[in-house]
This record gives structure tokens, sequence and C-alpha cells, in this order.
């Protein structure tokens, strides 16, 4: 009888359906992850896109601007031109009238004209009085330097024409600068809170960089290593900036990689909670079970008491009406039901522990044996000469013995022999019983001791429970099989530790 079949094709098919749904939720969680990593690099390529058109209208701009420039260069060259034929023009009206035309018509170029000594001779589209500075020196000087002043020699004196940029031009400069400025921010600002690390051609020069840890900005070495992983995820995104070419390396964003974890910190959590809960519920059912054992064990002793009462009160009628010999036999099988009731007794409650000869109280149990059983069966008990003294429940332990025993005659069908080995090692006591019967299959080895588990066709299941819990409960030792052969034996050990047995007997 195996009251446990239908508990463990359950609890496979629960494992089953549980293995299912978390294929399930891993498999659809990984389908969002997907999804939204797709939508994500869809708007960073738009967002490139748009780069791309915003680096090219900064490069038009750009271009526009170099040409202005060239331009006020010409415009300037054009003034010392005209500067010098004035100087030189003499005495001819004309071209007197012509050279300073164009000079007056210069309405946006500051110039300075000084002599060999920097002393301010003229100037035009000028912020400052010359009168109130005479020479061209110090911070004005170095603002009228940006360009190789125009030297002009006439008649042995030496002039100078300095010039820069015109206002409209500084402007125009100013609001380039703002432009390119604006471009990389754009590029930290627009990148859809996705890591970007811009390059240069060389592609070992960071321009700018968006959405990386502040510690990491810093470390050079970590960066270059960071877009190598980055090149490793995807192609990198180029765009023409001026005449450079320039790289935009991206990762996926931090949301990306915590929603790949979160389905495997999920179902780790509902593992843990649902572990957590399985110990209580196991714990819960073994404290009712104990219970429940304790109502039984000592309800049998109770029942038992009042027939074995009755027994003994016919034992000692038998005897005063002269059949000795019957009431003796009798009286050994009432004495036989009160251990048993004496057993059940202590299995429902706390049993004491009192030094016993562990040899002598197997040898006891084997000799009990012996007289009911056949002839057909041999036992064997190994132990060693001298005395081995354990706290032990002499009844109970007498159970445990017992019980091994009537299961090995079982598998043996009542014929082969029975092998107890006692051995006594530094901190425990092993008991081993060994048997020549048909074995236990590996399957059922793990599960032997759960009550219900049996081979026979009648029975409950309970013996090798009730062992298991004397060893363990009772004597905090252990009771396990040690090795089964199917058609050769099995072999049953018992360990009994000595320090914690002392300890229980000291208290």
């Amino acid at each position: 009888m195996n009251i446990y079949s239908s508990k463990k094709k359950w609890k496979r098919w629960l494992a089953i359906i549980g293995i299912i749904i978390i294929a399930v939720s891993l498999w659809y969680s990984n389908y969002l992850v997907i999804q939204i990593s797709k939508k994500e690099q869809h708007d960073l390529i738009v967002w490139a896109d748009a780069i791309r058109h915003r680096a090219q209208l900064v490069q038009s701009t750009e271009a526009f601007f170099e040409r202005l420039e060239e331009e006020e260069r010409q415009k300037v060259e054009i003034l010392a031109a005209a500067t010098r034929k004035l100087v030189s023009a003499g005495d001819n009206t004309e071209d007197l009238t012509f050279y300073s035309s164009i000079i007056l018509n210069n309405k946006t170029i500051p110039v300075i004209q000084t002599d060999e000594n920097y002393r301010i001779i003229n100037a035009t589209n000028i912020d400052f009085d010359i009168d109130t500075i005479p020479y061209l020196t110090g911070e004005l000087k170095k603002e009228f330097t940006k360009y190789e002043p125009i030297t002009i020699s006439t008649y042995g004196i030496t002039h100078y024409l300095f010039y820069k940029d015109s206002r409209h031009f500084t402007q125009l400069k100013a609001y380039i600068d703002d432009l390119v400025s604006d471009f990389f921010s754009e590029i930290v600002i627009n990148s859809a809170s996705v890591p970007v690390i811009v390059t240069d051609t060389t592609q070992s020069t960071i321009i700018v960089s968006s959405n990386i840890p502040e510690e990491l900005r810093t470390d050079t070495t970590a960066m270059l290593e960071m877009t190598h992983h980055m090149n490793a995820m995807g192609s990198p995104i180029t765009f023409q900036f001026g005449n450079t070419t320039n790289y935009i390396y991206y990762n996926e964003s931090p949301v990306i990689r915590k929603l790949r974890i979160f389905p495997i910190i999920e179902i780790l959590v509902m593992i843990v909670f649902i572990a957590f809960c399985y110990f209580l519920f196991n714990t819960s059912r073994r404290s009712e079970q104990n219970r429940v054992w304790a109502g039984l064990a000592k309800e049998t002793a109770h029942q038992l008491g009042t027939p074995l009462s009755s027994i003994l009160a016919w034992v000692e009628l038998l005897r005063n009406s002269g059949q000795e010999e019957i009431a003796e036999e009798i009286n050994k099988d009432a004495q036989r039901l009160n251990t048993i009731a004496n057993r059940f007794s202590k299995i429902g409650s706390t049993p004491k522990l009192e030094m016993a000869d562990i040899g002598v109280v197997v040898e006891d149990s084997i000799n009990y044996l012996k007289k009911r059983t056949s002839n057909k069966v041999v036992f064997t008990v190994n132990k060693p000469n001298h005395s081995i003294y354990l706290p032990l429940s002499t009844e109970l332990f007498e159970w445990v013995i017992e019980n091994l025993c009537k299961n090995a005659i079982d598998a043996m069908d009542g014929e082969g022999s029975i092998t107890i080995d006692i051995i006594e090692e530094e901190n425990v006591v092993n008991i081993d019983v060994a048997d020549t019967g048909k074995g236990i299959p590996r399957s059922m080895q793990k599960n032997i001791f759960n009550p219900g588990i049996t081979s026979k066709k009648r029975g409950w299941g309970l013996g090798l429970t009730l062992a298991e819990r004397i060893v363990e409960e009772v004597h905090h030792g252990k009771i396990f099989v040690k090795s089964s052969t199917l058609n050769k034996g099995t072999t049953f050990r018992i360990i009994l530790k000595k320090s914690s047995l002392l300890s229980e007997i000291n208290d």
C-alpha cells in the first residue's frame, strides 16, 4: 500500500505547471524587452538622421562664414592698397578723390593707422576716442594684431595699418560658435536616455558623451573600452562635421538592461517566497503529525491497559486452578502486550533516557525474536568484547531493532540470515542491520521511511516510520539505508552520537 503515489503525481504535475508558468513569463518578458529595444533603436536612428541633417546645416553655415571672412580680408587689402595710393598720389586730384572715396566708404571694418612707433595717426569704425588713447599698446594692440598689420612705406616713412574683424563678422562668428555648441549639446540632450559617446575620425578622441556615469567620464581608458563594447553591440552611426567623419557609439538604455533582469529577479523572489511558504507548511504539517502521533500512541496505550488488566486477572485464576503452565505462557504474552503499551505510551510523551549496554539491549531483542521466528532465519550479533554504555530508552530502542528484523524476515520470505554489527568509533556508535533479502529499489530508498511506503500486500508501512522517529527524535541519532542490492540484501545503519546522548542524559 502506497498512500503517497497520488501525492507524488500531484507534485509532479504542479512542478510541470510551475515550470511552464516560469517559461512563459520569461518568454513574454523577453518579448516585451525586445520590442522596447527595437523601438529605442528606431528612435535612436531617427535622432541620428536629425543629427546628420543638423551637421550638414552647421557645415553649410561654416562654409558661408568662411566666404564672408575671405571677403572681409579682401576688403582690408583693397583698403590698404587705397591708402598706399592716397599717400603717393601727389597732385593727381582724380586719384586722390578715387582712393579717398574707397577709404571713406569703409563703414564696417575697424582700422587703425599708426606710425612706426605705434602712435595712432588715424582710426575708423572704432569705439574709443584716439585723443584719450594716443598709442596702440596693451590689450588694444593684442585685439588688433589678430591679423598681420599692413605696412605702408612712402618717402622713407613707415606706417602700419592694423585691422580686425568687423562687428557684423564678429557677431556672425559668435553665432557660429553658439551653433556648434548647440549642435553638440543637442547630441547630449536628445539621445533618448541612451548611453552615447561621440568620437572624432580616429575613434580615439572623445568629443562628447551622454548618459554615462560621472566617474567614468574622467577615465579616458574606461571610456575607450566602453566604445569597444558598444561597437561589439552594434555598428556606430557616422556623420560628417566639417571635413571630418565623426562616430556615434550607443548602447541599450539602463531601463532596458533593468527590464532584462527583472523577470529573473521576479522569479527568484517567487521561488524564495514559495520555498518559505513550503517550509512553513511542512513545519506546521509535521507539528500536526507529531500531535496526531502522540495522541494516537497515548490512546493505543490506554486502550491496551483495560484488556491487559483483565488478562492478568484470568492468569491468576488459571494458576489457582492448577494450570500453571498455561498461565505462565499467557502471562508472558500479557507482559509482551504490557511492553507494547509502554512503548506507545512513551511515543506519546518525552521518554527518560537511562544508561544501558547497547550490546545487551540488541541481544535481548534478538533473543526474543529467535523464539518466535522460523529456524530458517539465522541471527548473528557482532559486538566489541567490552560493554558500551549509552543513554537509551531501552523499550523503544528494542522496538527499532525488532521492526528492522521483522522487515528483513519479510524481505527474505522467512529464510536467510540477519547480521547485526555494533561498531564503536570515537564520537559515535554505529549499528548495522544487514539481511539477505530482496533488496530495496534505488527509487524507493529516499522515501522508505515515509508512512504508507511498504512492499507488503497487507500493512500500513508504519514500522520504519516509527523506527526513524525513535532514533532521530528520541535518541537524536540517524537511521538510513547504508546499502541495498536487488536480490542480494539490504543494510540499515543506525548512528548514535555519544556527545549528544551524554548531554541528553545529563540534562
